[in-house]
């Protein structure tokens, strides 16, 4: 429900940037994520190692529903939380069957859950959802999704920011990308959404 209800806003914000002129205030040039973990979702690869217990070892995906499955562990619970916490849950899960089991959960494949992914949708070359990573800027994503279409509107784009209550930011995309103006450079936060205008002139 959540994800429909996200969707939706999207599809309001981009229909109101195509009408009017942003009035938003400028996207701070800094993220704090200083305190940032990266939480496990779906479509990760979790390996799970087992000392002294190889035949417990093994890379699995993280299920859609946000799952996994390993030898002794049915339906654990992964998506959401950090590879020490799912190593925890896994010894304790183990732990009915063998001795002070010690596990070590090293992800790989990030992709991340839902709600830390970044968006870009609009007139960007290849609009898409990109995992989050520390420190990423909007020159990182401006790169990822091969930059603008020659139909955006860059410098009328929007951040609009799920972690601050849906606030919305503006940003300069054509300065950033066509004029190389690294003042218009800006840090993300997971769960950033960005909002592509079509110029209409």
């Amino acid at each position: 429900m959540k994800r429909f209800l996200t969707t939706g806003l999207l599809a309001c914000a981009l229909a109101g940037l195509a009408g009017c002129a942003t009035t938003y205030p400028p996207a701070p040039a800094t993220a704090d994520n200083a305190d940032y973990n990266y939480l496990i979702g779906p479509g990760d690869n979790v390996n799970i190692v087992v000392w002294r217990n190889p035949e417990l070892s093994m890379s699995v995906a993280v299920r859609p529903d946000g799952k996994i499955t390993a030898p002794l562990v049915e339906d654990l619970p992964a998506a959401g939380r950090d590879s020490t916490t799912l190593a925890r849950e896994i010894e304790q899960a183990l732990g009915k069957y063998i001795r002070d089991p010690v596990v070590t959960v090293i992800v790989g494949g990030f992709v991340g859950p839902y709600s830390q992914q970044i968006r870009v949708i609009g007139e960007a070359a290849r609009p898409q959802t990109l995992p989050y990573r520390q420190k990423m800027s909007m020159l990182d994503v401006m790169i990822a999704v091969g930059g603008i279409t020659d139909f955006a509107d860059g410098n009328r784009a929007t951040l609009l920011r799920t972690s601050e209550g849906n606030k919305q930011y503006s940003v300069r995309l054509k300065d950033l990308v066509k004029r190389g103006d690294v003042s218009a450079n800006v840090e993300l936060k997971p769960g950033d959404v960005l909002i592509i205008p079509q110029s209409w002139f």
